[in-house]
């Protein structure tokens, strides 16, 4: 009887692992001021669909934000999300870039390109080498900014309580990408550009970014929404995500 139960567990086991090894793994980057928190929805929605989801938060951002430093770069955050792959020992993950975590994800892609299965930009900076966000965006940092160290989310009220957006390092958008690995070109690559219903998506913000991707042979999408679609439509977002080829 002991040795049934021994084969019935070791069975059951074995079918557990295989099912684990069957589920996508997304690495979730958010955005500038944001957090992990930011896509809650969406997470839960993934596992709704058998898929394995991480939400790194950046330091000095969210629950981190007691970390926050004038002095945090670029590769502050690159590390951020590389460690947490390393450390948390997983591959062939979906690796997904919301906004200035575009410029999160080539750094890390660049780093750990073996564990990537697919790349994904939302909404994102998508840098060539030796490019810094200001250099790829027509915000320029003003005098109180330079001043500050950090560039204050205005729309955000002091009174409000977390989650909410928090101030965002100076430093992460004056840092140049370095590059170095060209296995990072050899990563499936998607990216998603969001536009409001009625305005012309090439006007958009990251509009740049997106004519870079289709120069490049990436696989483009036009998806109707704001520029977080993780909360504006949260459904219909992460359908998209998950029918990505």
């Amino acid at each position: 009887m002991f040795r049934l139960l021994f084969i019935l567990a070791l069975v059951f086991l074995s079918q557990n692992i295989l099912s684990q090894e069957k589920r996508e793994i997304y690495v979730i980057v958010h955005g500038a001021w944001g957090g992990g928190w930011s896509f809650k929805t969406v997470e839960k929605i993934l596992n709704e669909n058998e898929s394995i989801v991480y939400r790194p938060t950046l330091t000095g951002q969210g629950e981190r934000v007691h970390l926050f430093s004038k002095n945090i770069g670029l590769e502050t955050h690159i590390e951020d999300v590389s460690n947490m792959i390393k450390y948390e020992d997983i591959n062939n993950i979906i690796l997904i870039g919301h906004s200035y975590g575009g410029m999160v994800i080539t750094g890390v892609a660049d780093k750990l390109p073996s564990r990537i299965k697919k790349l994904v930009y939302v909404d994102a900076f998508l840098p060539y080498n030796e490019e810094s966000v200001f250099s790829i965006t027509k915000r320029k940092p003003n005098k109180k900014d330079l001043e500050q160290g950090f560039i204050y989310p205005f729309w955000v009220s002091d009174e409000k309580k977390p989650p909410k957006d928090e101030p965002h390092p100076l430093k992460t958008f004056t840092d140049k990408l370095i590059l170095k690995n060209p296995e990072r070109n050899k990563i499936p690559t998607h990216y998603i550009l969001t536009y409001e219903k009625g305005l012309d998506p090439l006007n958009d913000d990251f509009a740049l970014h997106f004519e870079r991707a289709k120069k490049q042979g990436i696989e483009t999408y036009l998806f109707e929404s704001d520029h977080n679609p993780q909360w504006s439509a949260p459904e219909e977002f992460t359908k998209l995500i998950i029918d990505l080829k």
